[in-house]
Order: C-alpha cells, then structure tokens, then sequence
C-alpha cells in the first residue's frame, strides 16, 4: 500500500430507527471519518441492527478477514428484494481494511469511494460497539436480559419447543394510547415435532415499566414463563 492513501476512522453509532417496527433493535451505522456517508447513497437504508453484534467476533456484521467478503450494509425495512440495498466488499489486507467494490442496488446508483482504515483502530472499534450499552433504554435492556435468562434455561426445549426470538416493544409516537400496544417485551417461541419439522408458534406480550429496576422485572417475567408448560400459558400467534 502507498503512504499516499487516506486513511479514515471509523465510529459506530447506535441509534434507534424512526420506523422501528420493521426492526425494534438499534441499528448500528457506521459514521466514516464523523460522517454518515452511507444516507447520502442510500438514505432509506437502515443499518445491520445490533442484534447482529451478540455472538463471536466473526461472525459481526462489519468483521474482515483476509478474504474478501460482500456485505450488505444497509437495508431497506421492506426487503433488499424490494427497494435494493447497499452493498461492500470488505477485506484485511496488510495492516489496513478496505472497503471497495460497492454496489447500490437501489434506484440511487451513486456510491462511496473505497474506503481504507488502519485495522487496529478498526478492530478496536468493533469491540468498542459489540460491548456498548449506553444506547439502551430500560425496554432494550430487560428484552436483552431477558432473553439471556430463557435461552439459558433450557425451558422451551424440555417442553418440545424452540425460542425464535425475544425483542422490545416500543411505544408508538403520535399514535393514540388505545389504538397501540404499551411498552414491554415480546417473546415468541415455536413447538417443534420429532422430525424436527415446525409446527404451532407462540407468543408472550409483557409489560414492562420505568418505575421498578430493570432486573427485578427481568426475574417476574422470567418465573412467570419458567412456571409451568409455556404452551399454556402463551398465546398462539
């Protein structure tokens, strides 16, 4: 690599989306030397939610190998099918990563230039934001605790079922208190037969409140769940 390439900074930045129905979860937008470079090509975009960030540092959204690796960096809340996507290639060569090889399949044809960090800063960046809580309000936190809680416990499987999810609910704004659901946490599960195949999905709808402590209210709807057959006290979807 020449000394003459710019080398940019990258900083990820939680934020939860104005159309969070399409996706409860903070999306994590990349900001380019402080700039959100990718809303100028594709500003109906949302970035890779944060949800992505919980395993292994691999399998991140933004991580880099050697190898290159097509990445799809934002999404429309469609589908990419739809309304097109933005896509890079991404790739550890040396002590930089590079981001090249863009590709907009949207109706905006227009694409950042590639892109080259210094790989320590980048990774460090990475870690930085798969570990940051700051962004959470007290619905993320007992959604994510309480997700931990069941997928720890083993409960769903004694009973021939599958957790598919759990994720925050959101207060609607600008919408009428009757006509939308209050704040909480949804935990939606599947049974699964003896081949494996799926068969009926559940769901609890829970309430959560900012006036008691986050994890007293993550051991009430726990033990309600953990109490008895989740399949009785579920509602089907």
């Amino acid at each position: 690599m020449t000394d003459q390439l710019a080398i940019s900074t990258l900083t990820l930045q939680h934020s939860i989306p104005d159309d969070w129905a399409a996706d409860p979860w903070a999306e994590v937008r990349p900001l380019i030397d402080g700039v959100d470079v990718l809303k100028g090509v594709h500003p109906e975009g949302l970035a890779l939610s944060c949800r992505h960030w919980t395993g292994p540092a691999e399998s991140w959204p933004l991580a880099v190998t050697q190898e290159p690796r097509r990445v799809m960096i934002t999404e429309p809340t469609c589908t990419a099918g739809c309304c097109g996507a933005l896509y890079v290639t991404m790739r550890h060569e040396g002590d930089q990563v590079i981001w090249d090889a863009w590709e907009n399949t949207g109706n905006v044809t227009a694409v950042p230039a590639d892109i080259y960090f210094d790989a320590a800063q980048y990774e460090a960046e990475l870690a930085r934001a798969a570990a940051d809580r700051r962004w959470e309000e007290p619905v993320d936190t007992a959604a994510r605790l309480l997700r931990q809680t069941l997928a720890d416990s083993g409960w769903f499987e004694r009973w021939g079922c599958v957790l598919t999810d759990v994720w925050p609910r959101r207060e609607e704004p600008d919408v009428p208190e009757e006509l939308t659901s209050p704040e909480g946490v949804d935990v939606v599960f599947h049974q699964v037969q003896a081949a494996g195949v799926r068969t009926r999905s559940y769901q609890y709808e829970l309430l959560t409140t900012r006036d008691q402590p986050v994890e007293e209210q993550v051991r009430r709807l726990a033990a309600r769940i953990l109490e008895d057959d989740p399949r009785k006290t579920a509602e089907l979807r």
